[in-house]
Formats: structure tokens, C-alpha cells, sequence
């Protein structure tokens, strides 16, 4: 269980699953302070999540917490933070931003005071956050082990976290954040077939999300390469390979490739 204050700044999709994410058996509700501009959000989520602090004014929200995390729009995060650092505690206060583009050379420049930052996290997280099996990626800056220790152990509670270097941020954003955009299209273009054949679109939809958990646990369980995994059901001229050879003739595996290399952001 987390015990730490969390003040999550910014309600919108990642602020609230984040918090959803946390409360989901991780941490008590009274651990948990939310701020946003948007009065009705912040009276939604505490309808929603009965127990937690809801704030507009984002420096009275950061009072007292231990952790912060800053879910808002990279375009207003300097904003934010020029509006908070005043009243941070740099020696107690960890700080961690999901801003997207936003590194942590960037970072510590808005937070420097005196020449003093905090202990700064970027983090990468998807949206499957809020249902407890998100993939996050973590880089820090100024911040010591057990610090380190702690923002891995809340990004892990729901989902995975990863330690990466900076310069795979981008790369991981692009598999995973974006990627889980990428697996919707898929599901779609595949239900869409379904329903060509006959089926409903509602079971042709539950009958692609199942066959999409079992091979995920197939190739968790196994360890293996995908191939591996392919080679079982691919008999001598059967009709799984038949579907395989007319995808890649199609270009499936090089739209693949192209879409997700795309989606990392060039300097």
C-alpha cells in the first residue's frame, strides 16, 4: 500500500486515470489531492471517488504532499510550474511530469531557483493506467535511490514501469502510448471482417479482444518470439498462412513498422 501524499495536477484523461489507477486497492483515497481549473471535473471525481481532495488553486493543492504529479498539456506546463515552484519544498518534494516532449534538461531549467531543483521525474504512461494495466516509462534527474524506488512502485501498481534512458522516451511513447492507438485501429479493421462474415458486431468484437488476451498470455507464459507462437498454428498449406501471406502482401508488417517509427518525434 502507498502511503505517500499524491497531488495530481491536472483532471483531464491521464490526471484522472492515474488517480483511478492509484485507488484501485493501491493507496486510500485520503492520500490522494487532484486539482483542476474545471470546478464540475473536480465535483465529478470526488462524486466518483468519495474521500479525496479536489482543489482549484494547483500551489494550495501541492501544500503537504509528497509526491506531485503533473498531468497536464506540455503546452501549459511551463505555466504551471512557474505558478507552484514558489511554494515547492525541493528538499522533501518530488516532483514527477508526464508532459510529452517536455525532457528533463527543459524541466529543471523551469524549476530552478537559486540553482535548486527538485528530484524530477519524466514519466511516460499510456491510458491503460486506469484500469491497472498501464506501461510506463521512467527517466530522473536529481533524485536519489529511494526516490527512485518510490515512483517505480506507483507507476507499477498500475501496470509496468520501466527505467529508460532519456533518449528512448520518444521510442517508447511510440510503441506504447501511441501503440495502444494502433491495436484499437487493428481491432477495428478486424471486427469489421467479422461482421463481412456474419457475425455481430458486439461478438465479433468479443471474440477478437479474447483471441488478443490469449495470445498476449500465450507469449508471456512462453517467453518466446512471436514467430514461435505462429509456427504452431501455421500448418503446409493451410489457411492461417494463406491469411498471413495476403496481410503481407498488403504491406501489414512494413505499415507496422512505418506507422510506429512515425510516431517518435524527430529533432
Amino acid at each position: 500500500m502507498i502511503t505517500e501524499k499524491i497531488t495530481i495536477v491536472g483532471a483531464g484523461n491521464m490526471g484522472s486515470s492515474i488517480m483511478a489507477g492509484l485507488l484501485g486497492g493501491h493507496t486510500y483515497p485520503s492520500n490522494i489531492t487532484i486539482s483542476d481549473a474545471s470546478q464540475p471535473k473536480l465535483e465529478e471525481l470526488q462524486k466518483e471517488w468519495p474521500g479525496i481532495s479536489v482543489c482549484s488553486d494547483n500551489t494550495q493543492a501541492c501544500n503537504g504532499a509528497d509526491i506531485i504529479i503533473l498531468a497536464v498539456k506540455p503546452f501549459i506546463i511551463k505555466s504551471v510550474i512557474e505558478e507552484i515552484k514558489g511554494a515547492l519544498d525541493y528538499g522533501r518534494q518530488t516532483v514527477v511530469s508526464i508532459a510529452a516532449g517536455i525532457g528533463l534538461k527543459a524541466l529543471e531549467e523551469m524549476f530552478s531557483a537559486g540553482g535548486k531543483v527538485p528530484a524530477i521525474f519524466h514519466v511516460i504512461p499510456n491510458t491503460a493506467v486506469k484500469v491497472g494495466a498501464g506501461m510506463s516509462f521512467v527517466t530522473s534527474s536529481n533524485a536519489d535511490a529511494k526516490a527512485k524506488e518510490k515512483v517505480l512502485e506507483i507507476f507499477g501498481t498500475f501496470g509496468q514501469a520501466m527505467v529508460v534512458d532519456e533518449k528512448l522516451l520518444d521510442a517508447g511513447m511510440a510503441l506504447s502510448s501511441c501503440g495502444i492507438a494502433y491495436i484499437f485501429r487493428y481491432i477495428r479493421a478486424a471486427v469489421e471482417a467479422g461482421v463481412e462474415l456474419g457475425f455481430r458486431p458486439a461478438e465479433a468484437q468479443r471474440i477478437i479482444s479474447q483471441t488478443m488476451t490469449g495470445a498476449v498470455t500465450l507469449l508471456e507464459e512462453s517467453g518466446g518470439h512471436p514467430e514461435q507462437e505462429i509456427d504452431k498454428v501455421t500448418t503446409a498449406g493451410g489457411l492461417t498462412i494463406k491469411g498471413l501471406n495476403t496481410m503481407e502482401e498488403a504491406g501489414f508488417s512494413a505499415a507496422v513498422i512505418k506507422g510506429i517509427k512515425a510516431s517518435v518525434k524527430k529533432d
